[in-house]
């Protein structure tokens, strides 16, 4: 698997998103992170750098849950924190849950659902928002050019897709600009395999009948920060009701918002994170009294 580390200090390990995207489309912003954090990015399994010789149909929610644990292993880090965008929350959470002995702190940015029925509210949401574009989105998704994979067919989707989920233009011009060259890179057997990886880890999760993490995480004591933008084009009170289930975690919303946190509003992220770095940390040594 392809994967690389930058900067000193606390080791984070980061999940991106998709699941079909790879790590590149959250730089250069979380490099600049690197003065205070020891960075770990990796492409997941059939994603980007990491699809050579990778059968889509042998990728499972299990495998990239082991595929994170082999990344901690090689590094050497025993109990590193968690930082997941959108669906890396979730695979974030999955691998809490099996293994919260081997995580210090969870920061879930942007969390995508984390059960079946919150993904229809989801569903019902990005309907209302997309309005008239749900049907120019439908005929590119039927189109011949998107079912082979052609990354100029892909990147219109995602335009239509993210229409939605960032609040300023300009942020929202940059992220496609982003995909469309990270596309461009994969080439459609690289599309069309990142996006078999997708269905499968989708037929893992969301689409298993009764899928609900919420229950579960009401017995997961890690550190958690969960970062939401007031108008990420996935609902607000979803990241709020995953806060609230979570024995240790705390909510930041902010203002202006979308669903590429990071992006949009790279100054009050990294100050949400190094005060909950330093507010766990204080944390921690009071309980080891």
């Amino acid at each position: 698997m392809y994967a690389r580390t930058v900067g000193h200090g606390s080791p984070v390990i980061v999940l991106h998103g998709g699941p079909d995207f790879d790590h590149g489309y959250l730089l250069p912003e979380l490099d600049r992170w690197r003065d205070r954090y020891q960075l770990v990015y990796y492409d997941q399994r059939g994603r980007g750098r990491s699809a050579e010789n990778v059968r889509p149909e042998a990728v499972t929610l299990a495998s990239d849950v082991e595929d994170l644990d082999r990344v901690r292993q090689h590094l050497k880090l025993d109990a590193p924190a968690l930082l997941g965008h959108s669906w890396g929350a979730l695979l974030a959470l999955e691998y809490a849950l099996r293994h919260p002995d081997r995580v210090s702190r969870l920061i879930l940015m942007n969390p995508a659902p984390v059960s079946a029925g919150e993904l229809a509210i989801m569903r019902k949401a990005y309907v209302d928002q997309l309005g008239p574009d749900m049907q120019r989105q439908q005929e590119i998704l039927n189109s011949p050019a998107y079912q082979q994979g052609d990354p100029g067919a892909v990147t219109a989707r995602y335009r239509i897709h993210f229409k939605w989920a960032l609040k300023r233009p300009g942020d929202y011009e940059r992220l496609i600009t982003r995909m469309h060259a990270a596309f461009l890179r994969q080439g459609k057997d690289g599309i069309l395999k990142a996006r078999a990886v997708e269905e499968r880890l989708l037929q893992d999760t969301w689409l298993v009948p009764g899928y609900d993490l919420l229950p579960k995480l009401r017995d997961l004591h890690i550190p958690t920060l969960v970062l939401v933008g007031d108008h990420d084009f996935i609902p607000v009170e979803l990241a709020e009701r995953l806060a609230h289930a979570l024995p240790d975690g705390k909510l930041v919303t902010l203002r202006d918002c979308g669903h590429f946190a990071y992006l949009e509003r790279p100054e009050e992220v990294r100050g949400a994170v190094d005060d909950f770095f330093g507010a766990s940390s204080t944390t921690k040594q009071k309980k080891d009294r």
